[in-house]
């Protein structure tokens, strides 16, 4: 009571409610029996056993100790050894040259040119769900049959332009020399007497001796391709996961043509309420876990930090 009365006088009554720092209950696992938890955990399992990775019960019968410890040092040390992302290193020879290029034109796009990040989303099911869909509900959320009937697939084709973050999409059974070609066209014809600049991937489309021969007869059209393996440099990219998230993950399509309606209802409403994103990465800083992460959107009126936003 005295150290409670004393607490009161000091400190009044959000020091005597206030918890104090004590020492804890000592640990139990030694720090030479730590150092062999990890040692172990980051050598691959004998091939006896069968895995591909330890879990804390299987670690805790090799090394003799409970699956608690095991799990306990792991989150200690923010070792996961049950996760796994994936990553791809780019072997492109024009690498540094063409993040150079594609992200010069984001940060400093030439005065009185057009700018269009270009780009497919090919093989979108056209998938039906097998019952009809329960919507959401107070404290129910929507659901949906896990089977489906597949009734084909289509290929969205988008140009988004750097300026204004409007769309110019096109939904083609293939994706060709041919229909590329019919996206160039179309995008000369919306912009006439204007010097274009277009972001595409290295698909072998792209470089086609039809194409090459259609651009030798419209000098103002320029190619800018982002590197091997970096297809994260295209924000067009960030719109096809906008319209997956907000149109197409839930969606039932009884067929591709009801598909390909609900591709240009969303593309009919994204371009009248939405504005440019901004990429906030220079070229020597431009990676797929900084570039594409650090995209801001203009939306809301407030650049933003962090990935760029689907609320518009």
């Amino acid at each position: 009571m005295i150290a409670w009365r004393k607490r009161y006088v000091g400190e009044g009554r959000t020091g005597q409610l206030a918890d104090r720092p004590r020492r804890g209950r000592p640990q139990t696992v030694r720090r030479d029996r730590r150092a062999e938890i990890l040692a172990a955990t980051l050598t691959p399992p004998p091939q006896v056993l069968g895995v591909t990775h330890w879990s804390s019960r299987l670690l805790g019968v090799e090394l003799g100790i409970s699956h608690s410890t095991v799990a306990r040092v792991w989150a200690e040390h923010d070792v996961k050894p049950w996760q796994t992302e994936m990553f791809k290193f780019s072997t492109d020879p024009q690498l540094a040259a063409r993040v150079r290029d594609v992200v010069g034109l984001y940060l400093d796009p030439p005065a009185h040119a057009i700018v269009l990040w270009r780009d497919e989303k090919s093989q979108i099911q056209a998938l039906e769900r097998t019952q009809p869909l329960r919507p959401v509900g107070p404290g129910r959320v929507k659901r949906r049959t896990h089977d489906y009937l597949r009734h084909g697939t289509t290929t969205l084709v988008a140009a988004l332009e750097v300026a204004t973050g409007q769309v110019a999409d096109a939904c083609h059974p293939r994706h060709r020399q041919g229909e590329f070609l019919d996206v160039l066209k179309l995008v000369a014809r919306a912009y006439p007497r204007r010097q274009l600049h277009v972001v595409l991937d290295n698909d072998a489309t792209h470089k086609h001796a039809k194409v090459q021969s259609w651009l030798a007869g419209h000098p103002r059209v320029h190619l800018h391709f982002t590197p091997t393996y970096g297809s994260w440099l295209n924000l067009v990219e960030v719109f096809f996961a906008i319209i997956e998230r907000q149109a197409l993950r839930r969606g039932d399509f009884a067929s591709v043509d009801e598909l390909m309606a609900v591709i240009r209802r969303f593309c009919n409403g994204w371009n009248p309420r939405c504005q440019p994103f901004t990429w906030t990465k220079d070229a020597d800083h431009s990676s797929p876990s900084s570039g594409v992460k650090h995209l801001s959107s203009r939306r809301l009126g407030r650049p933003g930090k962090g990935a760029a936003r689907d609320d518009c």
